[in-house]
């Protein structure tokens, strides 16, 4: 997306900003609803986000570990790729667990109000496969496809991120009616 200097900001990144923002201010507006102080927003927003962060990346590489063994420093270069939803979702609720238990909340509520945040983020986060050109399908002749070079040749493939996009932004909206 931008280079400054030898730093690179990539589209993934820009996405994956954007998406934490969209949700961070959707749960900061729920748990003001349900009267959750802004301190307790922050910290606990802030917090889980790197602790998601965290988890993510010790996912991957748990589930690449005979590579990471042989090139151990690698595990630590999180800016070359290789983060996992799951890994920052168990990190990310062990983190809202221990937090609320520490606050005296409760947690499944807290949950409740972040699930909506997560769903979204989900959905917006998708668009980063596409400015990374994976998470697609196979080759299809299919009306719903997108052309995509790989290996330098040209072929249409199903927009998988696109299909898990639309769905979690399905969820999203059920999610906001039902919320009340």
């Amino acid at each position: 997306a931008l280079s400054i200097g030898p730093i690179q900001i990539y589209w993934y990144s820009v996405i994956i900003l954007i998406a934490i923002f969209v949700a961070a201010s959707i749960v900061y507006y729920e748990m003001k609803k349900q009267g959750v102080t802004g301190d307790d927003f922050t910290d606990l927003f802030f917090n889980t986000v790197l602790f998601g962060i965290i988890g993510a990346r010790i996912y991957y590489v748990l589930f690449n570990l005979s590579y990471y063994l042989e090139n151990p420093i690698e595990m630590f270069e999180i800016w070359n790729g290789g983060l996992a939803i799951h890994g920052a979702l168990i990190a990310g609720i062990i983190y809202v667990y221990l937090f609320c238990r520490k606050k005296k909340l409760n947690t499944l509520k807290i949950l409740d109000m972040i699930v909506v945040g997560v769903i979204i983020g989900q959905s917006i986060g998708r668009w980063g496969n596409f400015f990374n050109v994976e998470a697609h399908g196979g080759i299809t002749k299919s009306i719903f496809r997108m052309g995509i070079i790989e290996k330098e040749n040209y072929i249409e493939v199903h927009p998988t991120f696109l299909y898990e996009s639309i769905c979690t932004f399905i969820i999203f909206l059920i999610l906001i009616i039902f919320q009340k």
